[in-house]
């Protein structure tokens, strides 16, 4: 099996508005989730509509309300190419809550126990969100940043009451990947490889542990330590 990577194109309110390169998975939760995450909506009452075609090669999703599609798409890092309106979305929200060290790892090991494309095909990303007990969402992608979207995208179509979760995923954590997490209130974010010196400045403004590294039975912590206990 090989990954597939396909380019779908996001229609708000019948106007074309960009094509993502991604995994053609989920791709009504990466619709709405990118949306959630760039600020254009902030729950699923503004959504009348969403549709994706049957081919996957476009999602169209219907607004309640106008939208203005931004006139520069600023191009963010990564393999798949992400795109942001450019506006730093990371709010402060003092997230709550203390954590195990014993759920970084235990969570990490789920995630990756979790990939079903990924122990198939290879070459993904993958994402995992928890409140460090039983809630459990997760998405892959040829690309971090869309498995964000998809988390965020699954959470606002099904209603979910998350707060003050742990997110887990296998890229790097990136400033635009923080800013993602910071809307998703996550209050831990926990990588199986490094965070950006950008993306730790923001954490420590936003109130968020992040934590890079973690593998086995070790990990570093880049901020927030006092949210973690043994």
């Amino acid at each position: 099996m090989v990954v597939t990577e396909a380019p779908v194109t996001l229609t708000v309110n019948g106007e074309p508005w960009l094509t993502f390169a991604c995994t053609p998975t989920l791709i009504d939760a990466l619709a709405v989730g990118f949306l959630f995450n760039e600020g254009i909506i902030q729950s699923m009452s503004e959504v009348s509509v969403v549709h994706p075609c049957n081919d996957y090669s476009n999602v169209d999703v219907w607004l309640n309300h106008p939208a203005s599609k931004p006139v520069y798409w600023t191009r963010t890092s990564g393999c798949s190419g992400g795109v942001t309106q450019g506006e730093a979305l990371a709010a402060i929200f003092s997230p709550a809550g203390k954590f195990s060290t014993d759920m970084i790892f235990s969570g990490m090991e789920q995630l990756l126990q979790n990939q079903e494309i990924y122990q198939e095909a290879g070459g993904l990303h993958s994402s995992g969100l928890s409140d460090g007990y039983a809630t459990w969402l997760q998405a892959e992608d040829i690309g971090r940043h869309n498995t964000l979207d998809k988390l965020a995208g699954l959470i606002i179509i099904n209603k979910i009451p998350i707060d003050h979760c742990m997110l887990f995923t296998t890229g790097r954590i990136s400033s635009k990947m923080l800013q993602k997490a910071a809307r998703i209130k996550a209050a831990v974010v926990v990588s199986r490889t490094s965070p950006t010196l950008h993306a730790i400045d923001l954490a420590e403004k936003s109130g968020i542990t992040l934590v890079g590294y973690a593998r086995r039975s070790q990990c570093n912590v880049y901020s927030h330590p006092e949210r973690l206990f043994d």
